[in-house]
C-alpha cells in the first residue's frame, strides 16, 4: 500500500492565525485562553475560553468572502484551508481533479447561527440565509462550492475525535486508490449551543485548564481550524514533506454518553491498535500530544491507559489544550499539525497550569521547552461516547 505524507499545513486558533504564531506561542509557553471579546454568552464572566481574536467582519474581509449566511465556522475552516493548500502549491487543477478528496471534521457547524436563524423564523415569511449554513455539512460544501472541488466530498462528526478520524480516513482513501491528494481538516467555532451543553455537564473549569494535575477543574471550551494536505508517495516530485502517517486506529469502548470507562479501555485500545498498524513497539514513540482536557475523568482515564500500554516507560507527554483550550472537532487536526511541529523542530512544548501530578497514577507531562530527538509521535483524540483515536506521525 502507498506510503501517505503531509505536505501542507495550516492552522488559525486563540494562538495565533499561521503556523509561526502557533509554534511560536507553544515555543514560550503562551496561553490564548482568556475572556471573551466578540461572542456574547451570560457566562462571559465566569468562564474563560480560546477565542480568536478577530471579529466575523475582519474575517470576511481578510477572506472576501461576501455571503451573509457563511457561519464563523465555515470561516475558521477557510482561513487554515488557504493556508494549507498554498502551503501545498496546490492549484485550481489539482482542486477540481477527481483524484482530490476533501474531508472535514466539525461538532458545531452552523450551530453557532442559532439566534440569527431563530430571529428569521420568527420575523420572516420566505427562507432565510442561515438555513444552509446551519448542519455540520455546511463547511464541507461551501469548501467545495467556492473551489471547485469535484473528488470525494465528506464530512465527519464524532464528537472530539472528529477531525483524527477525518485523518485516518484521508490516509484509507489514498492507500485503497480512491484518491491522491486529500485535503482534510477540522473546524469549530464558539457556540451558545456547546457552552451551555458542556455547563450542564459541569465539566467547564472557572479558570485555567490543568490537564493531569491532581486539582485539575474542568475544561476550556475554544474555537479554532486546521488543515493537512496528504499525498501518496507516488504522486508528487520535488516537494517538500513534513511528515509520513504510519498508524492511526479508533476504538469505542460504549460505556457512557459522555463519560470514558474508569480502566481506559477505549484509549488503551485506540493506541495499541495504533501501534499495531504502524508496527512498532511502544518504546518506539518518543512523545505523545495527548488528549488532556483537563477534566476529572479523562485525564485520569487517559494516564491509566497510557501506565497500561507502556508500563513504566512512558514517553514525554503534554497537553496543548493547555495553550489554546479544548477546541472539540478541530482538536484532532489541531493537535496532529502540532506533532508535526514536534518532529519538524525537533522540540517538545511545555504543559501548562500543571502543579501536583493524579494520586492515582502519579504521571507529570512536560513543563519545559526543551530540544531533543522525534522519530515517532503519537496524537491522541477521545470523544463523547467513548470514541477514542490515535495517530501516529513519524519524521522523513
Amino acid at each position: 500500500m502507498a506510503k501517505v505524507y503531509v505536505t501542507g499545513l495550516g492552522i488559525i486558533t486563540a494562538l495565533g492565525d499561521s503556523l509561526y504564531s502557533n509554534r511560536e506561542g507553544l515555543q514560550n509557553g503562551r496561553c490564548g485562553i482568556g475572556s471573551l471579546d466578540y461572542f456574547p454568552t451570560k457566562y462571559a464572566e465566569s468562564l474563560l475560553f480560546g477565542e480568536i481574536k478577530l471579529s466575523n467582519n475582519q474575517l470576511k474581509e481578510i477572506l472576501k468572502v461576501n455571503d451573509l449566511g457563511v457561519s464563523r465556522t465555515s470561516l475558521l475552516a477557510l482561513h487554515a484551508f488557504n493556508q494549507a493548500i498554498c502551503d501545498a502549491e496546490l492549484n485550481d487543477k489539482d482542486l477540481a481533479s477527481r483524484d482530490t478528496a476533501l474531508i472535514v471534521a466539525n461538532t458545531v457547524g452552523g450551530m453557532c447561527l442559532t439566534n440569527e436563524l431563530y430571529q428569521d423564523a420568527n420575523q420572516r415569511h420566505f427562507g432565510s440565509e442561515y438555513t444552509s449554513s446551519y448542519d455540520c455539512g455546511s463547511v464541507g460544501i461551501f469548501l467545495q462550492a467556492r473551489f471547485g472541488i469535484r473528488g470525494i466530498v465528506n464530512t465527519i462528526n464524532t464528537a472530539c475525535s472528529s477531525s483524527a478520524n477525518a485523518i485516518m480516513y484521508g490516509v484509507r482513501l489514498i492507500k485503497n486508490g480512491h484518491a491522491k491528494k486529500v485535503i482534510i481538516g477540522g473546524t469549530d467555532s464558539l457556540a451558545k449551543f456547546t457552552i451551555n451543553g458542556f455547563n450542564s455537564l459541569q465539566i467547564l473549569s472557572p479558570g485555567l485548564c490543568a490537564p493531569f494535575d491532581n486539582n485539575r477543574n474542568g475544561l476550556n471550551l475554544a474555537e479554532g481550524a486546521a488543515f493537512l494536505v496528504l499525498e501518496a508517495e507516488s504522486n508528487f516530485v520535488n516537494q517538500k514533506v513534513y511528515a509520513e502517517v504510519i498508524g492511526y486506529a479508533n476504538a469505542n469502548d460504549a460505556f457512557h454518553p459522555s463519560t470514558l470507562s474508569e480502566n481506559g479501555d477505549g484509549p488503551f485500545l485506540a493506541m495499541e491498535k495504533a501501534l499495531k498498524q504502524a508496527n512498532l513497539e511502544p518504546s518506539d514513540i518518543d512523545f505523545i500530544n495527548t488528549h488532556g482536557t483537563g477534566t476529572e475523568n479523562n485525564d485520569e482515564v487517559e494516564s491509566k491507559a497510557m501506565i497500561k500500554l507502556f508500563k513504566d516507560k512512558i514517553p514525554a507527554f503534554t497537553s496543548t489544550k493547555s495553550n489554546i483550550g479544548h477546541t472539540l472537532g478541530a482538536s484532532g487536526a489541531i493537535e496532529a499539525v502540532y506533532c508535526i511541529l514536534n518532529l519538524l523542530h525537533q522540540e517538545i512544548y511545555p504543559s501548562l497550569n500543571f502543579k501536583n501530578s493524579i494520586t492515582s497514577t502519579g504521571l507529570i507531562p512536560q513543563q519545559f521547552y526543551y530540544k531533543t530527538t522525534l522519530k515517532n509521535v503519537m496524537s491522541n483524540s477521545f470523544g463523547f461516547g467513548g470514541n477514542c483515536s490515535s495517530l501516529i506521525f513519524t519524521k522523513v
